[in-house]
């Protein structure tokens, strides 16, 4: 993911869901997860005490977005959650509910949709709100393993001088009942701390990957569990280059 250059100050983001629809989801969401994982939230003291900010996360599994949303410790500012990178939002259940949950900041693969998602994700931010973003730009293959981080969330952490939170998301890879899942929380990156542009992009992007790398070093893949929590674990999981015959391409 890369950042579109904007012409003009983005406006504050003032779509989305009404505070009941929120908290509705919120609360739903941490029912349903309560009812099947454990989730523990460690290093919610560090979020920034005011302002917006981004939530960079690893990711290993489609389940992290839900997880966040649903546990994240902050009620003073909205969540919302950058992607899908969907084509047709109005395609599939699992769209359909991100588009009526009003959460999400669907961004399709075309350089024109891409501009227009990174005007929609800086107003989220200039809105006063957060944000959460899978900062590799796609799913990991392995707990504890961090893929290069895009530098488009600089970008925009730059034009919402907004600071960048580091996110570590351990226990998705495979779940079953009981599983504990843990939220853990980094010391944040300041957005002033680099000069603009592409070189202080490079730089916090470095910062970023060094904090988030260490707050999942050491996790591991657990073993995969029974029918049930495997299919939960890969419903939405895509991996198109695990299929991929060695040396193709």
């Amino acid at each position: 993911m890369t950042a579109a250059p904007l012409r003009g100050r983005p406006t504050q983001h003032r779509s989305g869901p009404s505070q009941a629809v929120y908290h509705f989801v919120r609360l739903g969401l941490r029912f349903f997860c309560g009812a099947y994982v454990r989730i523990r939230v460690e290093g919610a003291e560090r979020l920034p005490a005011s302002g917006p900010y981004i939530i960079c996360f690893n990711h290993p599994s489609w389940l992290d977005p839900i997880v966040l949303a649903a546990s994240w410790p902050d009620p003073d500012r909205r969540l919302f959650i950058f992607g899908p990178r969907e084509v047709d939002m109005t395609r599939g259940w699992r769209n359909r509910l991100i588009t009526w949950t009003g959460r999400g900041v669907p961004f399709k693969p075309r350089g024109a949709d891409i501009k227009d998602a990174t005007r929609r994700a800086v107003g989220v931010l200039r809105g006063g709100d957060c944000i959460a973003i899978a900062g590799e730009g796609r799913l990991s293959d392995h707990e504890g393993e961090l893929l290069p981080l895009e530098t488009g969330l600089a970008h925009f952490a730059q034009m919402s001088r907004a600071a960048m939170v580091p996110t570590g998301v351990i226990g998705t890879r495979w779940v079953h009942f009981g599983k504990r899942i843990r939220i853990v929380i980094g010391e944040p990156v300041a957005h002033d701390a680099y000069p603009r542009g592409h070189e202080g992009a490079r730089a916090m992007t470095a910062e970023v990957h060094e904090r988030l790398q260490a707050l999942i070093a050491g996790a591991r893949d657990g073993p995969v569990p029974g029918r049930f929590g495997a299919w939960l674990s890969e419903a939405f999981n895509d991996r198109p280059w695990l299929d991929e015959e060695p040396g193709a391409g």
